[in-house]
């Protein structure tokens, strides 16, 4: 995918953000009880720049998906700074919130837990609408039915509800629904780990092309270095709520520094020579 303008500035600029827990735990007389401080990112700092896809890699808890949340808004940072745009998110009240949450949307490994099973995919993709008091009823329907075909998903289909279909087509549900407000930023998050190789490539496949038509930013956040490889500009490796190596994708996977992005990368390899090994003959 093509870089932006080497002169253009980040459409995402986090600085320094820090995020911290308070865990209560009791102590062996259970007459007393301990305060604990949990901190799930230390100092982070990242840019997306605008029609590009920065990979945000990690092992499962290393602070990805917390990161995530404070970057949509969902929680509220300890400290630090994000920027879409010329917006400061961190400063902005409930209402100022309502405003900037479309311009920044998710997209979760497993869309079945984010999907009302008892709604059909027209209902859900027209949600958003309803929810921002946006276009009239008809409206709604014809704008939910472009999405739906924008992203694959037949007249048919449209009309079933989550549990009748795949995998695949549940995160391209997933997908429209993201779409339907027409945000600048779409997050992510691990949302190809749950399916298959061949489902996959045709997932990353819509996503580039929604990319390079709509002009979208992804913060794709994955544990899977190849595909990150794959599908990024920029790749940040994070570790214990730390950013510990970033860079452009061709420089980060060509010569890594950190050790934790060595063994995230042979993890990869070893992933990929099982793969090939159990290829039926």
């Amino acid at each position: 995918m093509p870089l932006a303008h080497k002169n253009a500035q980040p459409l995402l600029e986090v600085q320094n953000l820090e995020k911290c827990y308070a865990r209560t735990s009791s102590l062996r007389t259970n007459a007393l009880r301990r305060r604990e401080e949990i901190i799930a990112l230390r100092g982070v700092s990242l840019a997306v720049m605008p029609q590009s896809t920065l990979a945000l890699v990690g092992e499962s808890g290393s602070g990805k998906s917390t990161l995530a949340l404070c970057i949509a808004c969902l929680e509220k940072p300890t400290s630090g700074s994000i920027r879409l745009g010329s917006d400061e998110l961190t400063t902005l009240n409930q209402t100022e919130l309502r405003a900037i949450r479309p311009k920044i949307q998710l997209v979760f490994q497993d869309p079945a837990n984010s999907l009302n099973p008892r709604w059909t995919g027209l209902e859900i993709v027209s949600e958003p609408f309803v929810i921002q008091q946006r276009f009239s009823q008809q409206e709604r329907r014809e704008r939910a039915c472009a999405l739906l075909a924008r992203v694959g998903i037949s007249t048919e289909r449209a009309n079933q509800r989550p549990g009748e279909l795949s995998g695949g087509q549940r995160q391209r549900l997933a997908i429209a629904r993201a779409l339907a407000l027409e945000p600048r930023l779409l997050i992510l998050d691990e949302a190809l780990s749950a399916l298959d190789c061949s489902v996959q490539a045709q997932i990353v496949n819509l996503l580039l092309d929604l990319q390079s038509s709509l002009g979208l930013s992804y913060l794709f956040i994955t544990h899977d270095f190849a595909m990150a490889a794959h599908l990024s500009d920029e790749i940040a490796v994070m570790d214990h709520g730390k950013i510990v190596e970033t860079g452009p994708t061709e420089l980060v996977a060509g010569t890594p520094k950190h050790p934790v992005t060595k063994r995230l990368m042979a993890a990869a390899t070893a992933s990929q020579i099982l793969s090939h090994e159990l290829q039926p003959v």
